[in-house]
């Protein structure tokens, strides 16, 4: 048995233009644990409606976070697997879940060196079934197809693991120098309210009515929401953060469904009148800088802000190739090779 790692992270279009955007987003939001409705409702929804104005607007979206290495995603992912990789004496291969890097070509970069048991790295803090789920269904289905001499460890979602969360708090603390900030906010990806219900492994536990996430059950071993105000919890002791001078939102939703609250929006646009002047705010639901964090807060939510009559905005970069955070990576596949 010789042993390896595939790292998988969300993906992106090839360019930011229309034509490249439609596909990837085609991909994406068709998939069933992205929007889970009945397939022909889904595409009625997606392709009817969604791509028929949406590539447009995304690619617009992706043209202001472009760089010219290409995409900040897949540029950070490569960089930090290199150095993850210059740490370890296995094999590490990245993939993506949605685009050209696929989960298939990641195997088979494994499988080329001999690789025969995999460990699976989902590069998501918190467990979703739209991160998570479809990453590790799609890679057991490739496996059986195309690998079934392949083993598979799935590395459980990490958002309360010690040397994540010090990572994280030390990467927190290093931008926050010289930052005297009225208000840090945690801004995780929202995810619709029914994706809570339908991980509850109990069917009973997930009521989203601000108690079930402080009461312990086996329901949060796949909670997303319980795990993003753990990661929020721990980070803040860790810190030292008064009650009152942080607090968590969840960004990114779509119209139409009931998705979790309080907004990310809504909050930033309302703290210059509550007296929140200087605003920091990180996003833990990412490792690596993206659309969601370089556009719509880097960018947008700064302009909110300022326009609401804030004074002072600083987007806290994401772990990305931060050497202690690759260290983190290379000490759990340590410990895969010696188990």
């Amino acid at each position: 048995m010789k042993k390896g790692v595939l790292l998988v992270n969300l993906g992106s279009p090839e360019s930011p233009t229309a034509k490249d955007v439609k596909p990837y987003l085609d991909e994406f939001l068709m998939d069933k644990y992205v929007i889970d409705v009945p397939f022909l409702l889904r595409a009625l929804l997606v392709r009817g409606i969604i791509l028929q104005t949406r590539p447009k607007k995304s690619a617009e979206a992706y043209a202001r976070i472009w760089t010219d290495e290409g995409s900040p995603l897949i540029v950070i992912s490569k960089k930090m697997h290199q150095k993850v990789q210059q740490l370890v004496d296995v094999p590490v291969a990245l993939a993506m879940r949605y685009g050209t890097m696929t989960i298939q070509k990641g195997l088979q970069e494994l499988k080329d060196q001999g690789v025969t048991e995999v460990m699976l790295l989902p590069l998501y803090p918190q467990h979703a079934m739209a991160s998570t789920t479809t990453i590790l269904v799609l890679a057991e289905e490739l496996r059986q197809k195309h690998f079934p001499e392949m083993t598979f460890t799935n590395v459980p979602a990490f958002y309360n693991k010690p040397d994540f969360i010090q990572a994280l708090a030390n990467s927190i603390k290093k931008h926050l120098e010289g930052f005297d900030y009225d208000h840090l906010l945690f801004s995780y990806h929202g995810i619709p309210k029914r994706h809570i219900r339908k991980t509850d492994v109990t069917k009973s536990h997930c009521k989203i009515d601000g108690s079930c996430c402080n009461t312990p059950s086996p329901a949060h071993e796949f909670c997303y929401r319980h795990q993003c105000y753990e990661t929020t919890k721990q980070v803040v002791k860790l810190l030292g953060i008064p009650e009152g001078k942080y607090s968590q939102t969840f960004q990114s939703r779509l119209a139409g469904d009931k998705w979790l609250t309080p907004y990310t929006d809504v909050e930033i646009n309302k703290m210059p009148e509550q007296g929140i002047k200087k605003l920091a705010v990180v996003t833990p639901a990412f490792v690596a800088d993206c659309l969601e964090t370089l556009e719509e807060i880097a960018m947008e939510a700064n302009e909110q802000f300022l326009h609401h009559g804030g004074e002072e905005f600083m987007a806290i970069p994401c772990l990305n190739d931060e050497d202690e955070w690759c260290g983190v990576v290379a000490n759990w596949i340590k410990d895969f090779q010696i188990k």
